[in-house]
């Protein structure tokens, strides 16, 4: 990783094309792409939880979201989709993105965050296996990959089965 500082900042209605952008280099089909404009029309988002990695000419190079889910039956917040330009990769863009909006959360007083991922990644932002909270999916998932976070570890959290918006699919 390299000594990157990035400026992050929420998405603004300026941004949805640049964040298309990132989103369709990031990933090989535009899955993502599609997911992120069809959350925007959902019930789901939450204004300020799209957080942009901007380089210092101000160019967003990196994305994270952050949309509403309910785990059992109570509110929670999934982490996806999370994408960085081809040519900023490994340069904490990334986490960059993922901090703001964790700490956006945060700040709104969200707790549980879920984010189904690589488990050598999201562990380093404080995310475990969510299982050992008492969280699941309704789909067939390595148990390490399927994480989550409580952003107040002090309150309790919801456990049970995660119920992804409608757009995921799932």
């Amino acid at each position: 990783m390299s000594g990157t500082k990035w400026t992050t900042r929420p998405e603004t209605d300026a941004d949805v094309a640049a964040v298309r952008r990132i989103n369709l280099a990031a990933f090989p089909t535009a899955e993502e792409a599609d997911l992120v404009d069809a959350l925007r029309a959902d019930p789901a988002w939450i204004p300020g939880l799209s957080l942009l990695a901007v380089a210092t000419d101000g160019t967003p190079v990196g994305h994270a979201l952050l949309t509403r889910c309910r785990v059992g039956e109570g509110p929670a917040l999934a982490l996806a989709p999370v994408a960085v330009l081809p040519e900023h990769q490994g340069q904490g863009a990334g986490s960059a993105a993922i901090e703001a909006a964790l700490g956006a959360a945060r700040t709104r007083d969200e707790n549980l965050v879920v984010v189904l991922g690589h488990p050598a990644y999201y562990p380093r932002f404080g995310f475990g296996r969510a299982s050992q909270q008492g969280i699941r999916a309704t789909f067939d998932v390595p148990d390490e990959a399927l994480m989550s976070l409580a952003l107040h570890p002090d309150r309790p959290t919801p456990t049970g089965t995660i119920h992804y918006p409608v757009p995921f699919g799932i």
